[in-house]
């Protein structure tokens, strides 16, 4: 199996462990945490979470917060890394996102 294959497969259990759809949507996200700070893009982005295109080295159960342009707005939001993929990037979950932001980007992302 190749390991383009086997990151497949981590992303379709991923994706039926998801509580949302996410879409395959680009955005620059500001990222700040403990040991890591910078800018990166989204691979795909959901009311519930996003992937992180990052190099950066940030640990399983890491915490950050994010600044995601959205809409025309900046929603802040803190999120836990929940999975990596070393020197590529990390699925990241929302932690108290507000009701007012995950209905913006379930209306914003309904229409891409």
């Amino acid at each position: 199996m190749a390991v383009t294959d086997e990151l497949d497969n981590v992303g379709s259990a991923l994706d039926e462990r998801r509580s949302y759809d996410r879409s395959r949507l680009i955005v620059d996200v500001f990222f700040d945490g403990k040991d890591a700070t910078g800018v990166a893009s989204t691979r795909d982005l959901g009311p519930g979470g996003l992937y992180l295109n990052t190099q950066a080295d940030l640990p399983q159960g890491a915490l950050l917060l994010l600044r995601i342009p959205f809409a025309r707005k900046q929603i802040v939001v803190n999120a836990e890394v929940v999975y990596c993929n070393p020197g590529r990037g990390v699925g990241l979950q929302f932690q108290g996102l507000s009701e007012e932001d995950q209905a913006l980007l379930e209306t914003g992302l309904a229409g891409e």
